[in-house]
């Protein structure tokens, strides 16, 4: 009896080592995967703070120096579209690099998607690319530039619509109350329009220019939300290199297509005279053109990174907050006036644009809240002993 109550007693402080062995192992990797998942959270929120970075920056820029190419004696709208997608070749060197899948048991892209299928999107997405450019270009040409980009910001409320129908958004009283006050923004410049032109500008160049950037805004975000649609439906990978294709394809299609309108339009005959007239000289002319090419290139860059990283709606989002930056710059550099109608217009679109940061604020608690209610009530892992 005594052997066997030895032995018993044994096996019992085995069985504690090896579950308090066990314990620690679980507590280990629980700490482990913490560790990892705050890394990668920083990680997340440091791209996303480039990319946030790259879109504010150089779409202010890009706005300015297109406004500067108008200003200074450039009057081709298809150069000046043409500018907005020919800076892709800086990204083609880093194609193969990011393109190759960091697991080799992933399948790439072009693995998983057919060609044909690849290069319907790319011309698709490239083509409504053109249009869109082209009309901004229009806007940029006919109306001021603090205008202008007052009147972009009714890009998030087109953004809402289409999200809502290609990318399954729901709308909220905020999201409404922003959709609100960004037409009301629109409505205040469209009736302002005789303060507002200039004596060079008449009435009806004034409205090609008012009509062609609303328009524009509304095709602007349709691509967003294609280009999102694509990300999940057609590319189902999150690689560096999926955002590289969707600007550097798309965009290479759009500047065929402008160089083809260049020379049907026969505005390339004048593009000579152009640079020898331009105020600032021709070594100024061709570096407003490459700069303006360059900087589209880096706010196209953070515009896509955004999209893939969260979704369309917040690219739009970010884009909206850097527009009203825009109408001071152009206020110091380009004397356009700042009248009482601006000035609210431009309030109730800083109020729209916080109205919707206010609701995706809410949906971003709600999520953390679900996910850590989700958490408390997984059953705990058991040990079994004997």
């Amino acid at each position: 009896m005594e052997a066997d109550l030895q032995l018993c007693q044994q096996n019992t402080a085995t069985e504690t080592k090896s579950s308090s062995t066990e314990d620690d192992k679980v507590a280990s990797n629980v700490v482990g995967h913490n560790h990892r998942h705050k890394l990668i959270n920083y990680k997340w929120w440091l791209r996303v703070t480039i990319y946030i970075v790259f879109l504010l920056a150089g779409q202010t820029a890009a706005i300015l120096l297109g406004r500067l190419y108008y200003d200074k004696g450039g009057n081709s709208t298809w150069m000046a579209t043409f500018v907005q997608t020919a800076g892709f070749p800086v990204l083609i060197p880093f194609l193969p690099y990011f393109s190759r899948p960091m697991d080799s048991s992933l399948p790439s892209s072009s693995a998983s998607t057919s060609i044909p299928k690849l290069a319907l999107l790319y011309l698709s997405l490239g083509l409504l690319l053109t249009g869109d450019d082209l009309m901004y270009s229009y806007g940029l040409l006919y109306i001021p530039v603090s205008t202008y980009s007052l009147l972009c910001a009714s890009q998030l409320a087109f953004n809402a619509v289409f999200a809502f129908f290609l990318n399954a958004q729901k709308f909220t009283a905020l999201i409404l109350n922003s959709l609100v006050l960004l037409t009301i923004s629109s409505a205040l410049l469209g009736v302002n329009s005789d303060s507002d032109s200039s004596n060079t500008i008449s009435r009806s160049k004034y409205t090609i220019g008012f009509l062609c950037t609303v328009g524009a805004s509304a095709v602007y975000s349709l691509y967003l939300s294609l280009v999102q649609l694509c990300f999940e439906k057609v590319m189902k990978r999150k690689t560096f290199g999926i955002v590289l294709n969707m600007q550097v394809y798309p965009q290479f299609v759009s500047t065929c297509s402008c160089v083809v309108g260049l020379f049907v339009s026969g505005q390339w005959r004048g593009l000579r005279e152009e640079m020898r007239n331009y105020q600032m000289g021709r070594v100024s002319y061709i570096m407003t053109l490459v700069w303006t090419a360059l900087t589209w290139q880096i706010s196209s860059l953070g515009l896509l990174g955004l999209i893939f990283e969260v979704s369309s709606l917040f690219s739009n989002m970010i884009s909206t907050l850097g527009l009203p930056m825009v109408p001071v710059f152009a206020v110091v550099f380009f004397h356009d006036k700042m009248n009482g109608v601006k000035a609210i217009a431009l309030l109730l679109a800083v109020w729209g644009f916080l109205s919707y940061i206010y609701q995706q604020y809410l949906d971003d608690a709600k999520g953390k809240e679900v996910k850590a209610i989700d958490n408390d009530s997984s059953p705990p892992t058991a040990v079994e002993t004997c």
